[in-house]
């Protein structure tokens, strides 16, 4: 039997998705590298080798994120711009990102860990090129473009609760609210 060994990048990708995972569960200050390792089938120094510190892999998980959802985005968008863009992105966001508690959870996370400057640097710069982007497909106005961002959040937060699968009568009322069009 012949065994291929994994490249230095696959490896990366291969830690980048367990420590989304445990990051996802435990947050950035609850995590351990050596958990990360043992999900990823690593040992703890390859992780270390490949990303300095703890927090340089955190902030690896964190702009991967944002870098995935911003290509959702252009992926919905393509062809199409203003409220119709708002409208794709929106359902792209419904359809493929909120689905995936880990990803939801992993965001919580990245806000959560914002007291650290250096990880609150590439949150900012992650959301902020969500935001550029939203802005430039769709010309709106910052109302409208904040009303679509307003959304995404309360979806995300409905969703970090489970009540998007266990609906309770607010949620619902909330989640109606939210497919209504402005």
């Amino acid at each position: 039997m012949v065994t291929t060994r994994k490249t230095k990048e696959e490896r990366r990708e291969d830690i980048l998705d367990a420590a989304l995972e445990v990051f996802a569960e435990l947050g950035y200050s609850g995590a351990s590298t050596e958990e990360i390792a043992t999900k990823a089938g690593i040992s703890q120094p390859y992780v270390f080798r490949l990303f300095g510190t703890k927090k340089e892999l955190f902030k690896a998980v964190v702009a991967r994120c944002f870098r995935e959802t911003l290509e959702e985005f252009q992926r919905a968008a393509e062809g199409v711009r203003g409220q119709d863009a708002l409208t794709a992105m929106g359902r792209a966001y419904a359809d493929r990102l909120l689905p995936d508690r880990t990803r939801l959870r992993a965001q919580m996370q990245a806000y959560a860990a914002c007291d650290d400057p250096e990880i609150c640097a590439v949150v900012r710069a992650g959301y902020g090129d969500l935001v550029a982007y939203v802005e430039r497909v769709s010309g709106l106005p910052p109302a409208a473009v904040a009303r679509f961002f307003a959304k995404g959040m309360l979806l995300n937060v409905v969703a970090s609760m489970g009540v998007d699968q266990d609906p309770e009568p607010w949620s619902e009322r909330l989640l109606v609210g939210c497919k209504e069009t402005d």
